[in-house]
C-alpha cells in the first residue's frame, strides 16, 4: 500500500483536484447541497448506529438535507464539510413519526387539508406531499448567501473551519450562466440575443460579488460552485453550439476571474447525460464537475475518465444512485463503489461522493456499506 505520510483533509482534496494522487481517495459526505443525504436518511442512520437523534439539522430546506455531524464525518473518513454558520435560534418540526428535526426560526412548513407540508413566499410556494421526503415547485431556499447577515456569518464560519479544522470547503452561490428548464433552452434558440445581454448583466454582478467574496473569505475556501442541469436521462437538453453562443464566453470570463485573483477552484454541479458538453466546460476553465450522472447515457465511466480525466475532477459517480443503492444489497451496494473507484481514481482528479444525494427511502446498511467500501478502497498503490 501507498507508503506517502497521511495528508490533511484540505492537502488530499487540493492535491486530487490538482490531478495528483494523494495519499488516498478524497471522501466527501455532505459538502454540496447534492452530496448530502436526506435528513429521514441520516436519522434512521443514526438510530441505527445507536447515536444520539435529537440534534439532527437541516441545513437545505427544499431537498430536506441534514448537516453531517462531526461523529459521523470522522467515522465515514470525510475530507470536506458543509459551510453554513448555526442559526441565531432553532425549533423543533416534526414532519411525521419519529422524525424530529432542528430548523431556522425563519423556516415555517405548514400543513394543509390534505396533509401537505407547503412553504410559501409572495406568489411562490413548494410542497411536501404527506409521506414525502422532499419539497417540490418553486426552490425556495433558506437563506440568501449573498444578503446580510448571512454573508459576514458565512466569512467568519469558513475562517473558523480553516482555522480550526482541516476540512475543505465550498461557497455556493454563483450562477452558471444559463437557467435549466426547458423554457429557456427554447428561448436560447429563439431569443439568444436577449439571453446573451442577459449573461452580460449577469456577469457584472457576479465579478463583483467575486470580487467582495476573495476578499472576505477566499482564503479559507477551497472552490466556488455552481449548480445548473444540461442534461436529461437520454442527452443533452440543448446543442453544444447553442451553448458555446450563448453561455460559454460569460462562464469563461467568470472562471479566468477566478483563477486570477484567487487560488478557489469552480464547482460545477450539472446532472444528466453531459459528455458532449464537457469539452466546453473544461475550455471555459471549471476544475470539477458533479454529480458525474454514471446512469445517463454516454457517461460511461471508463470513457469519461480515459477522455477527460487529466483535464476536470470527477466529484461524484462513487455508487450509482438510479439503479444500485436503492435496489441491491449492501455487498453490492459496495462491490458497486469498488467497480466505480478502481475506475475514477487513479491519477488523481477525483473525490468520492455518491451520485447526487442519499434519499430519504434509503436503508441506513447501504449507506454505511457506501463510505465503508469507500474507505476500504480509498488508498493508493506505491508505484
Amino acid at each position: 500500500m501507498s507508503g506517502k505520510p497521511a495528508m490533511t483533509s484540505r492537502q488530499r482534496v487540493t492535491a486530487a483536484i490538482n490531478h495528483q494522487e494523494p495519499d488516498r481517495m478524497p471522501i466527501d459526505v455532505g459538502m454540496y447541497t447534492a452530496t448530502g443525504i436526506s435528513a429521514f436518511a441520516y436519522w434512521n442512520l443514526r438510530e441505527h448506529l445507536g447515536l444520539p437523534v435529537e440534534s439532527v439539522e437541516l441545513v437545505d430546506g427544499v431537498q430536506v438535507l441534514a448537516r453531517i455531524d462531526e461523529d459521523i464525518l470522522k467515522l465515514f473518513h470525510s475530507d470536506c464539510v458543509f459551510l453554513k454558520p448555526q442559526a441565531e435560534n432553532y425549533w423543533l418540526w416534526n414532519p411525521r413519526g419519529k422524525y424530529q428535526f432542528k430548523v431556522p426560526d425563519y423556516y415555517q412548513p405548514a400543513i394543509n387539508s390534505k396533509g401537505e407540508w407547503v412553504i410559501t413566499r409572495g406568489e411562490k410556494s413548494m410542497r411536501m406531499p404527506e409521506g414525502g421526503y422532499f419539497f417540490d415547485g418553486d426552490w425556495l431556499n433558506m437563506e440568501a448567501n449573498w444578503q446580510e447577515p448571512h454573508f459576514s456569518a458565512l466569512a467568519r464560519e469558513a475562517e473558523r473551519l480553516y482555522k480550526e479544522t482541516d476540512y475543505f470547503v465550498t461557497f455556493r452561490a454563483f450562477h452558471p450562466y444559463f437557467e435549466a428548464d426547458i423554457d429557456y433552452f427554447c428561448d436560447m434558440i429563439t431569443d439568444p440575443e436577449r439571453l446573451i445581454e442577459q449573461n452580460a448583466t449577469i456577469l457584472k454582478s457576479q465579478l463583483e460579488n467575486a470580487a467582495k467574496f476573495i476578499d472576505t473569505m477566499g482564503r479559507y475556501v477551497g472552490a466556488v460552485s455552481m449548480s445548473g442541469d444540461l442534461g436529461s436521462q437520454a442527452g443533452p437538453m440543448l446543442r453544444p453550439e447553442t451553448f458555446e453562443q450563448v453561455s460559454a464566453p460569460f462562464l469563461k470570463q467568470f472562471c479566468k476571474f477566478m483563477h486570477q485573483n484567487s487560488d478557489c477552484k469552480v464547482f460545477l454541479h450539472c446532472c444528466g447525460a453531459i459528455e458532449p458538453l464537457l469539452p466546453i466546460l473544461i475550455d471555459c476553465g471549471i476544475d470539477i464537475i458533479n454529480p458525474v450522472q454514471v446512469s445517463a447515457a454516454g457517461m460511461d465511466p471508463q470513457t469519461l475518465k480515459d477522455k477527460y480525466g487529466k483535464d476536470i475532477t470527477f466529484w461524484g459517480g462513487g455508487v450509482d444512485t438510479q439503479r444500485v443503492l436503492n435496489m441491491k444489497q449492501p455487498h453490492e451496494v459496495a462491490e458497486n463503489v469498488k467497480h466505480l473507484t478502481d475506475i475514477f481514481k487513479p491519477g488523481g482528479g477525483y473525490v468520492f461522493s455518491p451520485v447526487h444525494n442519499i434519499v430519504g427511502d434509503i436503508s441506513p446498511e447501504n449507506i454505511v456499506a457506501v463510505y465503508e467500501a469507500a474507505y476500504g478502497n480509498s488508498l493508493y498503490r506505491s508505484k
